[in-house]
């Protein structure tokens, strides 16, 4: 059966998940309820694409096949699969979840065991995109889980992304993801240091960017914020504290495999 022939409910429905879930809308998936600590929120949007705002997080497993979680941490995760009194593993037999967010890779894991003691199925599926990336389907996916679970949720995956990576079992993307955080992260603060320092000499920074883009200096950051750096534009499409949430899994991740990452930590300790 294919996806969009599947009842398709979503929890955590802030500005990635509800425009994931109004992209989805658009190409024809059944949205069958959405959920999301925020009632407001989550009614809104309810009322927007035509479902049902479920009031539980059973509800919500009840109702859908396949069910997209979009929340913001490991805190987050334990909330909604295993609170005692309402979570989404209640009668959760031949359901799949897909769960979006950044975490750690211990928590793709224990979801994924869980799961199977449920006859359930989980993936993860690790983004390195933002908000008009999920409103368009153009999001960059990394996925972990079992190969199989992954082809039969493929055409939806690919209805999400524009580019779509099979990483390994579960866990793997999650540490593929922190590792692109990482990363983006310390390129981040560089750049900005970079153009605090040149702004300070009082350099034409337009004309530093465009060296910086010529040289090794180069990265997709300085592609994708220098603008709004330039502008001071502050406008949040990705906060500081989920940058420091990504960059202290990766430490964690680092640590685990004996590497020491002073960067990663001096970047950690300004965000």
């Amino acid at each position: 059966m294919m996806s969009k022939e599947k009842k398709n409910g979503l929890v955590g429905v802030g500005r990635m998940g509800a425009n994931m879930a109004r992209n989805l809308k658009d190409k024809g998936y059944q949205i069958s309820c959405v959920n999301d600590v925020d009632n407001d929120i989550a009614g809104a949007l309810a009322e927007e694409l035509g479902c049902d705002h479920a009031s539980t997080l059973a509800e919500v497993t009840e109702k859908s096949d396949i069910i997209l979680t979009v929340v913001t941490n490991d805190a987050a995760m334990e909330a909604i699969f295993f609170d005692s009194a309402d979570n989404l593993f209640i009668e959760a037999s031949g359901k799949l979840f897909i769960n979006c967010a950044t975490l750690s890779p211990a928590m793709h894991i224990k979801l994924e065991q869980k799961a199977a003691e449920m006859n359930a199925h989980t993936l993860e599926g690790c983004m390195a995109s933002s908000i008009t990336q999920a409103r368009e389907g153009t999001l960059y996916l990394m996925i972990g889980g079992k190969r199989e679970v992954f082809e039969s949720a493929k055409d939806l995956l690919d209805d999400l992304s524009v580019n779509l990576r099979f990483v390994g079992e579960a866990g793997r993307a999650a540490q593929v993801k922190a590792l692109v955080n990482m990363v983006m992260n310390i390129n981040t603060a560089a750049l900005a240091e970079g153009l605090g320092i040149g702004d300070a000499l009082g350099l034409d920074l337009k004309m530093l960017c465009e060296i910086f883009s010529q040289t090794g200096a180069n990265s997709r950051v300085l592609e994708t914020d220098s603008d709004d750096m330039l502008d001071r534009d502050h406008e949040c499409y990705f906060s500081a504290d989920h940058a420091a949430k990504d960059s202290g899994i990766a430490i964690e991740v680092a640590e685990k495999a004996g590497v020491q990452v002073p960067l990663a930590k001096a970047t950690l300790a300004q965000y």
